[in-house]
């Protein structure tokens, strides 16, 4: 195990009562989102903001979301030491995961990785060394794995609440304009600067359908015996923007996801468990499960979530296990290894979009996606299988039978 160095080391270690310093690496974009979720913790007295580092300093007047003036770094083998921080929060372009948090471990600190674990399964493996030899906690930012509700799901699946489980849907269609892929020089890209990134929707965004679906499958942490994709983008990117994938877990289970960014508006995902005695639906933004059998009506529960860094915190002080140790992640990597793997998406023509500008921002709409990626979880079927009219030869294929009247 590496040693904690630097000031702040036995508060590090865990020798001290008070609040766990925590480091936040990645100040502007999403990180936001994380300083004000640390808000809370902080006045709860769970754990305290000790720095933040960033190539680009705050700006003047930044009271970062409320945290105030905080120390700020632009090397983080020096953040960790000057800070003592005994967790640091890496909120960072997806190809900086690994060696990032080989730094961070190197020098002593415990880690809450955002999602995507890492760009590909190598680096995953090699991460997982790295935790494993220093001696120190990971936990992989995959939120909704903290919710009761998978729990609630995964109970009605054994207890044979809707009989046999013929399969696993999920559809997620939310908007991006063009001012999501502006915001960082990696976002939409499957390579940078010779490096893999692998930035598709499929893989980033809705990454937490994938991981929440192998999760109530029971296979997050296994290989799945097959991965099918089609993926495609509206949008001018390298990446996927309009996705689907099918894939069948070690034990046969079949699970399919439809997304897209090219929605006119978000919904909330959902997950679909289908049964040859009725469905469980998982919206699992919402944590809310809501079990349909025939003739009765739908039942709808919602359920508590554990936040991850709350979590992290319990297991350095009381070890609780983690909710989301890297091994937890290695299904949902097999999938990304899958996409990284894949040929290029392949665009979707323009006269099968809607496209305006508003306010110098791009909106792409995909005429008809709402209803496809519907289809395709509640069908437990493929774009190809459903023939949208942008599909290359989607007017000489045939409707599946599940699509049938």
């Amino acid at each position: 195990m590496t040693a904690p160095r630097g000031a702040g080391a036995e508060e590090r270690a865990g020798r001290a009562g008070g609040p766990a310093p925590v480091l936040l690496v990645g100040l502007h974009g999403h990180g936001r989102s994380h300083l004000r979720s640390l808000i809370p913790l902080c006045e709860s007295g769970l754990v305290r903001l000790a720095g933040v580092c960033d190539s680009r300093p705050p700006e003047p007047g930044d009271d970062l979301e409320g945290h105030g003036p905080v120390p700020w770094f632009d090397d983080l083998g020096r953040a960790v030491d000057e800070t003592g921080a005994r967790i640091t929060v890496l909120v960072t372009p997806i190809h900086t995961h690994l060696p990032l948090a080989r730094i961070a471990l190197d020098h002593g600190s415990h880690l809450l990785l955002e999602k995507p674990t890492t760009a590909g399964l190598a680096e995953f493996e090699q991460l997982r060394a790295a935790v494993d030899a220093s001696g120190l906690a990971c936990q992989v930012g995959f939120q909704s794995l903290g919710s009761q509700a998978v729990t609630a799901v995964r109970d009605l699946i054994a207890e044979g609440t809707v009989g046999r489980v013929r399969g696993i849907g999920g559809e997620g269609a939310w908007k991006r304009t063009s001012a999501y892929y502006d915001r960082a020089p990696w976002a939409g890209r499957r390579h940078l600067d010779g490096r893999d990134v692998v930035d598709g929707a499929l893989t980033n965004p809705f990454a937490h359908a994938v991981a929440t679906a192998l999760a109530v499958a029971g296979a997050a942490t296994e290989a799945p015996r097959d991965v099918e994709l089609e993926l495609f983008h509206a949008h001018p990117i390298e990446s996927d923007d309009t996705s689907c994938l099918r894939l069948r877990t070690a034990d046969g289970t079949v699970i399919t996801l439809a997304v897209t960014l090219c929605a006119p508006d978000s919904q909330p995902p959902r997950l679909v468990v289908h049964g040859e005695r009725g469905r469980i639906e998982l919206d699992y933004t919402l944590d809310r499960v809501t079990l349909h059998r025939p003739g009765r009506a739908p039942a709808t529960t919602v359920h508590p979530r554990t936040g991850l860094l709350e979590n992290l915190v319990d297991h350095l002080r009381d070890g609780v296990p983690l909710l989301v140790p890297p091994e937890a992640t290695r299904g949902f990597m097999h999938v990304l290894e899958a996409v990284r793997h894949a040929p290029d998406p392949a665009p979707i023509p323009l006269e099968h979009q809607r496209v305006w500008n508003e306010d110098d921002v791009t909106h792409r709409t995909v005429n008809g996606i709402g209803a496809l990626v519907h289809r395709s979880a509640q069908n437990l079927a493929l774009f190809s299988e459903l023939a949208p009219a942008w599909l290359p030869g989607a007017a000489e294929a045939t409707p599946t039978t599940k699509d049938r009247p």
